[in-house]
Order: C-alpha cells, then structure tokens, then sequence
C-alpha cells in the first residue's frame, strides 16, 4: 500500500490551511454534537480501465439516501477521525474521500494531473449509481483538489450540482509550470519532488534548485520520477498540457462555483480568469449568474491576518467553514441560506483593509492608466534616476545593465508555495541591486487605487539570442518600506508565441508584454508607485541561461546585456486598472 511520507507530510505542513476540507479548527456557524456515522474503509470504485480508485466513506446512520461531497486528493485521504466529514454528516450529507490514482490505497501510475479529467467523471457516475446518494453531488477542497474539482465540472457537469474549489488552478502550463514561458522552478519541482515521494530537507531546496541541466535536476533523488523530465521535456504548450489541464472548456462547465483564494497566492489569477471565463462563455444564464468568488488577502493558505510580512488586520479573517456550509445547504439541501443575494465577486482591497461587494472581472469601472518610464540613463538601483510619471516619454536615454545567470536576482516574497519566501517583504535590499532597475512615482497626493489585472508594455533588447524580463509592482510607504504587490515574467524566445519559440537578434529592439498577475490595493496619500525591471526571480522560476540551448537541457550560460527603452518611439509603461474614487 502506497502511503503519505514524511516528504509530503512536510509539503501538507505548508497547504494545511488551503481549506476546510483540511482544518477542522475554524469555527463553524452550527455547532453540532458527534454524529452517529457509519465508515467505510477503502471503497473500491471502478475507472473505465479496469483501476480500482479507493475511497473512505462516511455516512449518516439516521438516513437511507442524502447528498453526498466528494473530495479528490493526492496527499493521502483523511481517516475515520476527519472531525470536517462529521461535521458535515451532522448536516446531513454523505462524505467520500478518495485516493487520486497510484495514490494511497489507489491502484494504478501516479501521474500529476494526467487522469484527473476521466478519473473524476467515472467517480461521479459511480456516485449517481450508489442507492445511498440522492443523486445530488458537491465538491470540496483546496489547491490539487481544487484542480480535480474543475476538471471533474468540466467533464461530468451533468453530475454535479455544485463546486467550491479553494486556491485551485485549471491550467498546468500556464498556472504551474510556464508562466510568461519561463518555468516555475520552485512551484513546479519542490511541489513534484515532494508530492512524488522523494525525501527532501527544504533548507537544502535553495541550494538543489541551482542544478543543472534541468533535465536531470531529479537525478539527485533517490525516486527519479519521469513526470519531472517530462515538464522540462515540454517547454512550449502542446498536446502533452492540453490533456492535463482543463484545455479551455469553459462553456462544458455548467455548475455553480465557488471559488476561494488570495492575492498572494500561486493560482490568483486563475481563481478570478476561471469564473470569468465560465461566465463569459456559458450560454446558460443561470451559470453564468452562478458563479462567485471570494478573493482575500491570503497566500496559498486563506483566511490569515497575517501574510508575509504584513498584518491585513481582523478583517482579513472569514468563517470559511461558514460560508461552504451555506454554499451546500442552498445548491444540495434547499436550504434559505440566501446565496441568491451574494455579489459575483467579493475582494479585499490590501492597503484599505476592507472587503467590498463586485459583480464583474475585471470591475466595468476601471479606468486602465499608464505610467510611464523615464530615467537619465542610470535606473539602476532604488539610488538611480528611474522615475514613473503619467507623461509620455519625450526623447531619453535608455537604461542598462547586465544580467548574470551565476548571480541571479534572489526571489524576496510573492506568489510562491515552495522554497522561496510566500507574500509581501520590504524590497529594498533588492532595490541595491546594479542589475534591478527601479521606477519611482512622486509621492501622491490622493489614495489611489489598483484592483484587477497589472501589465508592463516595455521596449527592450540584449546581446543574447534568449533572455528574460521580470518586473514587480511595489508600494513605497511613507517610511520607505518598499512593499511588493505582484510581479510576473516574459522570457524572450517565447514572446510572440508559446507553441512556437523564436529566438531574438541581439541588440534588436522589441516589445514584449510583461503580465504581473492580478492584485487589489489602496496606495495611500504619501506613498509612490515603484516598478522593479530585471532578469531573473530565482528560485520562483529558473535561470534564463542567455543561449540557444534547448531549455532545460543547457549547463552553460553567458552574461546579457540587457537595455530598456522608453522614448518617443518606446514608450514602455505600466498599465494599472485603477478604480475610481
């Protein structure tokens, strides 16, 4: 029997609070006393191959037939003591958590990802079959089982009557492993060593991640797993991620969703993208009207006060429990809990630290600004002349610097899960950096706010035939702390396209868009605006080795020399969603 390692226990210290499928300890809006619950141990439920996926079963004992919430996880189902499925028993609904495939007590390969489609349709239709089920059937969990719940939504939805996914993703290429084409080593392979049952110390992860080539990063595990290659091996978006991922198909998903998460988190675009799109493609009315999200100011584990660095305050802290309980009793139990009445979107706006009620993404209201670069010709560091302002760039010279694959830019906070710091983090240290360029606002003289998605417009060129460009949004409070918002990357040979890469002329000027993801704050009266331009982000994604070299297979690089433009003819600039006031 395959179990969960010491490996992957370290991995759940990390996710433990992505949701409450997982923490038993927040408290609930209806206290109830233990439930009488029958257990069933290790249920056999039969793929359309033959594998026998197992699962735990907990049903009321005082009813034939109820609802039932599925939970779908590879980090080992929870056993006859899961105080949450007692709970939910208490309430009257059946629970049944199950092994993915070749995990726990499951038969068959275990490949992230890969059968998650197929593997969830098969389990509903063997829901539907049970006489104990009603026929009505939820889905519960947090990040990978917040992913299972939508590829589940997006092959059976004729199954399931609602979902509420907790920091999930629904796109591995783009959510996981190549953001901007560039891949997210930290995410992508301390989740996979881990989650693959490899032992690892993640005090050594910083020092692992310098391996190269990437292709035989695994090499010094002990379990060499072949999905890791494969990841390296895949660099563009073919075939291989369109079967592991929920390939665009939005308009099949015709449930309510819930969707949880946090503007510090991994998948915080996608948890707002995926319910948009689902709206914008429907043709049903009603599930376009159904689906919300609750966007707070968390990480990857949500309702925290406290994230990175900073405190967000009480506000920050919701009855997560709470808000599921209602979710289910209304779309499963028929229940007057007044979900007709929630808005679409309901967001914290960092800064303000208050939660406000929205009926679109991105909100119809904003007002996209931007703000230009301009320097002297000497940006580098937060001590150079690199200014942001709402005037377009007359005739300046560029900036430079040099980009060191040996000597990357370290990642100091953001939207990370593994081996690099998680949230926000005073940036200034990196800000020192003669290979950062630093952009700063004068300060305000109104509050100004930012919410939905963050992109910069930037003119660049190297020396090299492949590079990277990175920038981060921060907010520079009155007393300097230089606070980072969201950040994102765009490697050069895959700026036109990521099914096809090109490589770059050196010392040709191009455009590139840089996406830095999606965030919600109110920069105060006092504070500036600051965009960081670099390289590299390391760990969060790999070095750019500035060559030709297949990527992920090259163990030499060469330094780049890297300049930015911003003139008439290139008016790089920051494009912010700002809402008006």
């Amino acid at each position: 029997m395959k179990t969960c390692n010491a490996s992957v226990r370290w991995f759940l210290s990390i996710v433990c609070a992505l949701t409450s499928a997982f923490v038993a300890a927040q408290e609930t809006k209806l206290q109830v006393a233990k439930p009488a619950v029958r257990f069933e141990r290790d249920v056999d439920i039969p793929m359309r191959d033959g594998v026998r996926l197992r699962a735990n079963l907990f049903r009321p004992t005082d009813v034939s037939e109820c609802p039932v919430l599925l939970m779908r996880t590879p980090y080992g189902k929870p056993g006859d003591d899961w105080g949450e499925a007692l709970q939910w028993c208490a309430a009257g609904y059946a629970v049944i958590a199950q092994d993915c495939r070749g995990r726990g007590a499951s038969e068959g390969t275990w490949e992230p990802f890969r059968d998650d489609r197929a593997d969830g349709l098969d389990t509903l239709r063997w829901l539907k079959e049970q006489p104990w089920c009603n026929g009505r059937i939820g889905m519960i969990g947090g990040s990978y089982v917040g992913w299972t719940q939508w590829a589940a939504a997006a092959e059976g939805s004729e199954y399931l009557q609602a979902i509420a996914p907790v920091v999930p993703f629904t796109h591995v290429y783009d959510d996981i492993a190549y953001p901007g084409g560039a891949f997210q080593l930290a995410l992508a392979f301390g989740w996979g060593v881990a989650v693959g049952g490899n032992p690892i110390d993640p005090a050594q992860l910083p020092e692992q991640f310098k391996a190269l080539p990437l292709n035989r990063w695994n090499e010094q595990f002990p379990l060499r797993l072949d999905y890791l290659r494969a990841w390296i091996e895949h660099p563009r978006r073919d075939a291989y991620w369109a079967a592991r991922g929920i390939d665009g198909r939005y308009s099949d998903v015709r449930v309510p969703v819930l969707n949880i998460g946090g503007w510090y988190d991994i998948f915080s675009t996608q948890t707002m993208q995926s319910v948009a799109q689902v709206r914008e493609q429907s043709g049903d009315r009603l599930v376009r009207r159904n689906q919300f999200v609750i966007m707070g100011p968390w990480a990857h584990a949500p309702s925290q006060r406290q994230v990175g660095a900073r405190d967000f305050g009480s506000e920050a802290v919701l009855d997560l429990n709470g808000l599921q309980r209602d979710w289910f009793d209304y779309w499963l139990q028929d229940r007057p809990t007044r979900i007709e009445q929630w808005p679409a979107i309901k967001l914290f706006v960092m800064g303000e630290n208050r939660w406000r009620d929205e009926h679109e993404w991105p909100l119809a209201r904003t007002k996209y600004t931007s703000w230009y670069l301009h320097s002297d010709g000497a940006a580098a560091t937060a001590q150079g002349n690199g200014r942001l302002s709402e005037n377009e760039p007359e005739s300046e010279p560029s900036d430079t610097y040099t980009y060191d694959p040996a000597n990357p830019v370290p990642t100091m906070g953001g939207n990370n899960l593994v081996g690099a710091p998680i949230g926000p983090f005073d940036q200034r240290e990196i800000e020192q950096r003669s290979d950062v360029l630093v952009y700063t606002s004068p300060p305000l003289t109104a509050p100004l706010e930012v919410t939905g998605p963050v992109k910069l417009i930037l003119y660049v060129s190297s020396s090299a035939v492949d590079t990277d460009f990175t920038a981060k949004l921060v907010e520079v409070a009155e007393d300097g702390t230089a606070w980072n918002l969201c950040d994102g990357i765009t490697r050069l040979r895959f700026r036109q396209s990521n099914t096809e890469l090109q490589l770059a002329k050196p010392g040709e000027v191009y455009e590139l868009e840089v996406e830095l993801g999606v965030t919600s704050h109110l920069f105060p009266p006092g504070s500036r605006l600051r965009l960081e331009v670099s390289s590299s982000n390391f760990p969060r994604f790999d070095r750019n080795l500035n060559t030709a070299d297949e990527p992920g297979t090259g163990d030499r690089w060469v330094s780049a020399e890297q300049t930015v433009f911003h003139d008439v003819g290139h008016p790089s600039r920051l494009i912010l969603p700002v809402i008006p006031r």
